[in-house]
């Protein structure tokens, strides 16, 4: 039977309050943190200001803050359904006949439709916004003497002109350039002959783009070039997948993705299990509601409250971990996209139900 129209309502606009209060409070922390550190970077590299360090942590902070949505589900249904406890509205819903079950239904209908809007909605806007933050780092840390991540990019290849090693400070998402680039060209025989510095490079059919290159050659003076061409035989498609990673991808896009990889010969499992994750996170929203239920609704007048609370936050934890597993297994190809991905929302879902069951008589 489904919930009366007022008290559903109510219920709904209690835990969507403490959701939103809950994301809200961590994505000021990721900012705060993120600014920090980019102001770290920023020191080290002359002409960059607060105003520009704190838009390029905005821009990013997005896209970390949608990985800790399901913990804002799980620790905002349990602090709604706690507060709906210790002010006895539970008990006089009970005392009118509601069951568990029935307040529960606009927390499972709140998840549902905050789990299509990440999706549908937020998701596309953080990836664009990643995407955005990846050329405006790039552009301001990428000649810097100590500016950089600390991860380069390294690129083996062969071409007319014999080897050469490709090392980048960073790549930008979703395109085939490459800034703070460097490239150490070899003979046919292994025989070192050029060093080349760029600020940036763009992987056309057959050959490298540099942009204000330096060439540093073992017989003559360094020369500059505004244009240096390159040969290479790296096709273009395979390095946009490898330095686009699946979180990078609009949900909607990630469909024209998998075909244009598959289309080039290339593995699109991760972009698969990608696609499969975003269509699993509802469920997912939707066992986090159910596993703060079943630790959140005991009365405040029996105890033990602060031990249910870890136990809820150890639940969430636990299915954190098996999601990050079950991915890693997805993305090595041993388990396939769609069991990876709904496995820890259908087994938590299960699990919180079971609890649920032993708790109340429906």
């Amino acid at each position: 039977m489904l919930i009366g129209t007022t008290l559903g309502r109510y219920i709904a606009g209690r835990l969507l309050r403490m959701i939103a209060g809950v994301f809200l409070t961590v994505f000021a922390l990721v900012y705060t943190l993120d600014f920090v550190e980019l102001m770290r970077r920023a020191g080290e590299t002359q002409g960059i200001g607060a105003l520009t360090v704190a838009r390029l942590s905005l821009l990013r902070t997005p896209s970390i803050a949608e990985q800790i949505m399901p913990f804002a589900i799980l620790f905002g249904a349990m602090g709604a359904l706690l507060q709906l406890s210790r002010k006895l509205e539970l008990v006089v819903a009970r005392a009118a006949g509601i069951s568990a079950w029935q307040f529960l239904q606009p927390g499972v209908f709140v998840a549902l439709a905050v789990g299509a809007l990440m999706v549908g909605a937020y998701n596309p806007m953080a990836a664009a916004l990643k995407q955005h933050s990846t050329e405006i780092e790039a552009r301001i840390f990428s000649r810097s003497n100590r500016g950089g991540s600390g991860k380069d990019l390294w690129i083996r290849q062969r071409s007319v002109d014999g080897q050469a090693i490709v090392r980048a400070e960073t790549a930008i998402e979703g395109t085939t350039t490459l800034a703070g680039v460097s490239v150490f060209a070899f003979d046919d025989q292994g025989t070192f002959t050029q060093q080349i510095e760029a600020r940036q490079a763009t992987l056309h059919d057959g050959y490298w783009e540099l942009q204000d290159a330096r060439v540093l050659a073992k017989d003559s003076q360094p020369e500059s070039y505004d244009t240096y061409l390159v040969a290479s035989n790296l096709v273009p498609s395979q390095v946009r997948q490898r330095f686009t990673p699946p979180d990078s991808v609009p949900f909607w896009q990630l469909g024209d993705t998998i075909a244009r990889s598959e289309r080039a010969g290339l593995d699109a499992t991760r972009y698969r299990l990608q696609r499969a994750v975003l269509l699993a996170r509802p469920m997912l929203f939707v066992a986090m509601v159910l596993v703060a239920a079943s630790v959140s609704l005991r009365f405040f007048r029996f105890g033990g409250i602060g031990r249910m609370a870890l136990a809820g936050v150890a639940a969430g934890f636990a299915l954190y971990v098996a999601r990050q597993v079950m991915e890693g297994l997805g993305a090595s190809g041993i388990v396939a996209a769609p069991v990876a991905a709904w496995f820890p929302a259908v087994v938590g879902s299960l699990l919180g139900t079971l609890a649920l069951l032993y708790q109340e008589d429906g």
